[in-house]
């Protein structure tokens, strides 16, 4: 087996590890409405707890994976987490039990993904490293938004038991197939001498810009954060969307996962074409049509709103991530430990905006809709900061 068929196999594990975990996280937010009764306030809080556990759990797995190998923290990753599902399927008669469930799963899943954006770049040169990039994000994206696609008719068809055992058996499987794939012999080409390894410079285009790289970095790491805010709230509150329209799961799977699609197109595009790369004003847009999208979907009473909107929301989640994800390659270096550092920040994302929202209909129950402002308050403080780093990041 060669070094890029060795790749193929850790991008099957990326797609299908992202299957699972999408599948399981955001159709459980229907299961907790029809198994609990939760609403919005109870959906977001659940969201939050996650994020929490997140924020810790990607730093210290990330440091985990760069200290004890990666392929040891996917082979613990995947087997605990289809033990994670096979529990959650098990308690299903208690609340507290699978809030249990919750944090056990974030933890345990992020032995996976650090290690996973860490292998896909290992050993590339920097051209090597963004188109690893690129086929990385694509691999997730379309695996994230067939499993939101196709879960709610998973779930309509089998049933709520199916958010757990469905994750259990593919995360088994995923273990079974790493251990499969590290018995397949590897040739590794023998480099006649050993070169000196060349200092890692950004790309010339960072070179040309009135900001510094760093500056760039700061910005994108910033920016990503606020953007699973938005991202977490919307799956937190997709339940009580769906039946604002009147739409079953199935048809929740159809028409609300346009954006995630969306978000596949950005990233395809984002990774060939570069001319977006060190340059503010793609970012700022981004973020601007973040907060308005977000706006909309959640306010509007018509789906072909809901739908319209979800294509700029879409465009808007796959640029800020490509952002954090390109600059830290990019500006960095690829490590299990970098790639913790970046799912922690998304873990503050994951956590800030569904916590806003729940804490807001806390105060106000009387007003449905206090979430989305509250949400929008925070999105509006975000780009204030990202505003405000670019105009303090001249050289």
């Amino acid at each position: 087996m060669t070094q890029r068929q060795l790749k193929t196999g850790y991008f099957v594990l990326t797609g299908l590890n992202s299957v699972a975990s999408s599948f399981y996280f955001n159709y459980l937010f229907f299961f907790f409405r029809d198994h609990f009764g939760f609403g919005n306030r109870g959906n977001l809080a659940v969201s939050a707890l996650a994020g929490f556990i997140y924020i810790f759990a990607a730093w210290q797995c990330g440091k985990f994976a760069a200290r004890s190998g990666r392929v040891l923290s996917l082979k613990i990753g995947f087997l605990g987490l289809a033990v994670v599902m096979v529990a959650g399927g098990l308690v299903t008669s208690s609340v507290g039990a699978e809030l249990a469930v919750v944090v056990a799963y974030n933890v345990v899943l992020l032995l996976t993904w650090p290690a996973l954006e860490a292998l896909v770049s290992e050993g590339e040169t920097q051209a090597g490293v963004q188109d690893m990039v690129g086929i990385y994000n694509c691999t997730w994206a379309s695996s994230a938004a067939v499993a939101y696609f196709a879960g709610g008719r998973l779930y309509d068809a089998f049933g709520a038991g199916a958010v757990f055992w469905l994750p259990a058996a593919m995360f088994f499987g995923l273990f079974l197939f790493l251990l499969w794939l590290q018995k397949q012999p590897c040739d590794v080409p023998a480099a006649a001498s050993p070169a000196p390894r060349e200092a890692h410079l950004p790309e010339r285009s960072a070179r040309l810009q009135p900001v510094s790289p760093q500056t760039f970095l700061k910005m994108a790491w910033l920016a990503n954060p606020f953007a699973y805010v938005a991202i977490n709230t919307l799956f937190a509150v997709m339940p009580g969307v769906g039946q604002k329209l009147a739409l079953s799961p199935t048809r929740v799977g159809l028409f609300c996962s346009v954006w995630l699609f969306g978000r596949l197109a950005a990233f395809a595009l984002l990774w060939r074409w570069r001319g977006w790369h060190y340059r503010f004003r793609w970012l700022l847009t981004a973020f601007v049509l973040l907060l308005v999208s977000l706006g909309a979907i959640l306010l509007a009473r018509q789906l072909w709103l809901v739908v319209v909107a979800q294509v700029f929301f879409g465009f808007a989640t796959g640029l800020i991530y490509y952002s954090s994800l390109f600059y830290s390659m990019d500006v960095g270096e690829a490590s299990s430990e970098h790639g913790g550092l970046h799912e922690a920040f998304i873990g503050a994302g994951i956590f800030l905006g569904p916590a806003t929202g729940a804490v807001a209909l806390v105060l106000a129950p009387q007003s449905p809709n206090i979430y989305i402002w509250a949400v929008s308050g925070l999105l509006l403080l975000g780009l204030s900061g990202l505003v405000a780093l670019r105009c303090r990041g001249n050289r």
